[in-house]
């Protein structure tokens, strides 16, 4: 599915990390407000949330509109205000989470390779998606469903390494990263937006030399790599 998905039906189809950034900070300029939006902090946006104690947000919401939005995404443009009193806006992506799954065996790592519309060429990455509009399940269940879509493998063992924030300065998404083990092969069954993607099983070395080549990009490809690393201390 895509997901980490894939934006306005596909990183052509774009994968969620691949869409575009808004940059926080800003000024979005005809932003549209959404229906019933309103001060966040009630009558002349008096308080802040979580105040007590010091702890709190840092930067209140005093209203909130859609720019943009389909079934994968929606660019969102706020107005704020921040703890001094200054005001200012900020847009931002709001996406839903994704999995990602690292499918492991025999000291490698089967990868997966497509067009990435967004940079204009093919890249290397660890299978991962998202849930689309009106579907949904445990992170797990999603980790799964990557895993046999994409490469058609099945894995009887499936561990979770966490949880991270694609990025966090302008998108609310974040991933949840799994390694699967004793894998069973079997048909993959990949969208119509993944039609161009092919795979391959690769020992670890190699893996990491296609890094150092910029055969594999993907920052969540890395960062998975990352936490699988931490985990085998």
């Amino acid at each position: 599915m895509k997901g980490n998905g894939e934006a306005g039906g596909a990183h052509g189809a774009q994968k969620a990390h691949g869409a575009q950034k808004a940059h926080g900070a800003q000024k979005a300029h005809g932003a549209q407000k959404v229906s019933g939006s309103q001060d966040a902090g009630g009558e002349d946006g008096a308080g802040w949330e979580g105040e007590a104690g010091g702890e709190g947000k840092d930067v209140r919401t005093l209203t909130t509109g859609v720019v943009y939005e389909d079934q994968w995404m929606r660019l969102r443009r706020d107005d704020i205000e921040r703890r001094d009193g200054s005001r200012g806006t900020y847009a931002y992506i709001d996406k839903r989470d994704y999995a990602l799954v690292i499918p492991a065996e025999h000291g490698g790592f089967h990868l997966v390779e497509e067009y990435r519309y967004p940079i204009g060429r093919r890249t290397w990455s660890f299978p991962q998606g998202g849930w689309p509009a009106g579907q949904g399940g445990s992170p797990e269940d999603l980790a799964r469903l990557e895993l046999s879509q994409e490469t058609g493998l099945r894995a009887r063992v499936l561990v979770r390494l966490g949880y991270l924030h694609t990025s966090h300065g302008t998108s609310n998404q974040g991933g949840h990263y799994f390694v699967a083990s004793e894998l069973e092969p079997g048909p993959p069954e990949r969208e119509r937006e993944e039609q161009d993607m092919g795979q391959a099983w690769f020992p670890r070395a190699r893996f990491e030399q296609m890094i150092g080549e910029g055969l594999i990009t993907d920052d969540s490809t890395l960062a998975a790599y990352a936490l699988l690393l931490i985990s085998e201390r």
